[in-house]
């Protein structure tokens, strides 16, 4: 009888961990694809982002700026902030586990809340913390929930703000409160992912908190609005402890230098945002009013998506509706995952595809 050999064993807890399943993003042979399940614009990159990447093509030999300095430059100029707080990553993912790898131990916890982003999940098991769910209302979340979840063990709270995939947000004076119920110690993750789509007044993207305290930090990402998915792009606002402690632990070359062209390209042309939120304000209420017309529940959303809730009948669920739907080349994305196993996630694209989308829904509740 062989003895049977040893392997490496992964830590404690890494096994534990659900992997992070992306949307899917194939449409049957035939049918022409509307991927409508990643919340990426219709509109792509600028057009200045081509002529930026072509000029580092010619120079692929050279490794990149270690330190993101145009791009960090770029993003204090439209934001009017310090670069010395500003740290870029190879996505807001990225630093997202950077801060809980920073800040998370074994015996720390961390908290989120019950329909936020899942790799939030993923980050504080992998640092070996416990996350710590706090309860949401009307797919929305609740400070006073987040607070009573917090014991001595938090160390850091991480806030979806505008959430993904419920699309609600929590205004800037709820936000406040929350800040002002934590310990100085904890940590204020504000995930500002969506921001730029956002047109209410009481809405702050997080800027000035980070600005008036120590323990706030902001992340944003270029794969939204901005059209980079591609190449992960991701920034974060925080004070200078927190940013000295990550750039410590963060790979030297964490952004490749098509990334740092292309970004810093992206967030000075204005024009090219601003044509993306006109198109965004005009089909998020297009489509929240008439999927509501259709008899489904949409939670009132304010990023670039939409979350439609159906019945629970036989042959008009979620499921049904997702194959229907793909059948016809409209990929829309399941979130069973994030607690809602008979919705689907319906990124606003194209005028072509939103019409598409609305008759193919009219098509299948008719049946």
């Amino acid at each position: 009888m062989s003895e049977q050999r040893a392997r490496p064993v992964p830590k404690p807890g890494v096994l534990d961990i659900e992997a992070y399943v992306p949307g899917k993003s194939r449409a049957p042979d035939g049918v022409k694809l509307h991927k409508l399940s990643s919340n990426e614009t219709p509109f792509g990159a600028s057009p200045s982002v081509q002529a930026a990447l072509s000029e580092v093509a010619a120079h692929l030999e050279l490794y990149p700026d270690g330190q993101a300095n145009a791009l960090r430059q770029a993003i204090a100029e439209v934001h009017g902030l310090n670069p010395a707080n500003i740290l870029c990553g190879n996505g807001s993912d990225e630093l997202l586990g950077l801060l809980a790898q920073g800040f998370l131990q074994a015996g720390d916890e961390a908290v989120h809340t019950e329909h936020g982003f899942l790799v939030y999940d993923i980050y504080i098991r992998a640092a070996g913390a416990t996350p710590v769910v706090a309860k949401e209302r009307d797919e929305r979340a609740e400070v006073d929930a987040i607070l009573a979840a917090v014991t001595p063990r938090t160390k850091i709270v991480f806030l979806a703000n505008p959430n993904n995939p419920t699309g609600t947000y929590l205004p800037a004076d709820e936000v406040r409160r929350l800040h002002a119920g934590l310990p100085s110690h904890v940590l204020l993750v504000l995930d500002a992912a969506y921001a730029e789509y956002v047109r209410r007044n009481d809405y702050a993207a997080g800027v000035e908190l980070v600005s008036e305290n120590e323990n706030v930090v902001m992340t944003r990402t270029f794969s939204k609005i901005h059209g980079l998915a591609s190449l992960r792009i991701g920034w974060m606002y925080a004070p200078e402890a927190v940013v000295d402690a990550l750039d410590r632990i963060r790979g030297p070359f964490n952004l490749n230098a098509m990334a740092i062209a292309a970004g810093a390209a992206a967030i000075r042309d204005r024009a090219h945002v601003d044509k993306t939120v006109r198109h965004n304000d005009e089909w998020l209420e297009r489509l929240t009013n008439e999927l509501t017309a259709l008899g489904l529940r949409v939670t009132p959303s304010v990023g670039n998506f939409v979350l439609v809730h159906f019945p629970e009948g036989a042959g008009r669920t979620a499921a049904d509706a997702d194959a229907f739907l793909t059948e016809r080349g409209f990929i829309l994305r399941r979130v069973t995952g994030y607690g809602f196993p008979n919705a689907l996630r319906l990124t606003i694209g194209s005028s072509e595809a939103n019409r598409g989308v609305l008759a193919a829904l009219a098509e299948f509740l008719a049946r």
